[in-house]
C-alpha cells in the first residue's frame, strides 16, 4: 500500500513539472517576444540575406548563394543600392558587420573572411578560419561569429585570430543553427536557422534569455512562394531602432519587440 502511494504522489509530481521543448524552441520558462511593425522598408527581392548591419544612416548588407554574393551600402528608405562590392563567383557571402571604419565580411564554406574600407569599399584584408562562416556581430571590442552550431567565437578585430568561446545553451541543453547575428545593448541576438525564431544570448554565459517569435511577419506583405527564411538583423543605437528581413524577401521591417 506505501508502495501504491508513492508511486501515485510521483506521477501527479510529475505530471506538475513543466513539459520542455526541444532545444532552440520556447518551452515556457523564459520570457517570450512578439513584435509590433514600426516600419515597413522596399528590399530587393533579389537579394539573398546573409548579413544586416546598420551604420551611419546607411543599411549594410551582404547576399550569399555562389554566382551573386555581393557587399552593399543600401539607402534605407527606397532600398536603393548605393554602393555594391561584387565578391568572385566562387564563394558565398555570409553575415558581415561594421566595426570602426572597417567591414568585416564572411564566407560560408571556403573558409575565409574579407575585411574591407568602410567609406570605399576596398578590400584591405583576407583572413582564414577553420569553421564555416556564418554569422557576424561585434561588442566594441571583439567581433563574434557563429557557425551553425551552438558555438560562438570570439576574435581579436586587430589581428583576426580567435581568442575566446562560448556555448550556447537554453533550459534544455544546446542550442544550434545560430545564424546571422547583432549585438543589441549588450545582448547577443542570432537568428535560429531555419526557424522564425531569434534567441536572446547573455554574451558572458551563453545563456539563452529570451525569445523572439517572428512568426507571420512576411504573410501579411508578401507571398512566401519563392521567398527563404527569416535572416538579417541590424540595430541603430542612435535611433533605438531594430530592422529585420530575409533571404529573397520584398520587405524590410522595423520592428518593437512586445512582451508576450
Amino acid at each position: 500500500m506505501v508502495r501504491m502511494v508513492a508511486f501515485l504522489l510521483a506521477l501527479i509530481l510529475t505530471a506538475a513539472l513543466p513539459v520542455c521543448a526541444e532545444s532552440g524552441k520556447p518551452s515556457g520558462l523564459l520570457p517570450v517576444y512578439g513584435y509590433r511593425i514600426v516600419q515597413v522598408y522596399p528590399h530587393d527581392r533579389g537579394a539573398y540575406t546573409q548579413g544586416l548591419a546598420f551604420s551611419g544612416g546607411h543599411l549594410y548588407e551582404g547576399t550569399g548563394q555562389e554566382g551573386r554574393p555581393s557587399l552593399r551600402r543600401v539607402e534605407l528608405k527606397t532600398g536603393r543600392i548605393l554602393q555594391e562590392y561584387r565578391l568572385d563567383n566562387r564563394y558565398f557571402g555570409e553575415g558581415i558587420t561594421v566595426f570602426k571604419e572597417q567591414i568585416i565580411q564572411l564566407t560560408w564554406r571556403n573558409r575565409v573572411g574579407f575585411v574591407y574600407d568602410r567609406a570605399s569599399f576596398r578590400r584591405l584584408n583576407t583572413f582564414p578560419y577553420d569553421h564555416e562562416g556564418w554569422g557576424i556581430t561585434h561588442d566594441g571590442r571583439r567581433l563574434i561569429v557563429s557557425d551553425g552550431s551552438a558555438t560562438l567565437r570570439f576574435l581579436d578585430p586587430r589581428t583576426l585570430r580567435e581568442v575566446d568561446r562560448l556555448q550556447v545553451r537554453d533550459e534544455d541543453g544546446s542550442v544550434t543553427g545560430l545564424n546571422e547575428l547583432e549585438y543589441v545593448r549588450g545582448t547577443i541576438y542570432a537568428n535560429v536557422w531555419p526557424t522564425d525564431r531569434i534567441a536572446m544570448i547573455n554574451p558572458r554565459t551563453g545563456s539563452v534569455t529570451g525569445w523572439v517569435e517572428m512568426t507571420g511577419l512576411l504573410t501579411a506583405f508578401d507571398a512566401r512562394s519563392g521567398v527563404d527564411v527569416l535572416n538579417g538583423i541590424a540595430y541603430d543605437p542612435a535611433g533605438d531602432r531594430l530592422f529585420v528581413t530575409g533571404k529573397l524577401w520584398s520587405h524590410l521591417f522595423e520592428i518593437k519587440l512586445v512582451r508576450k
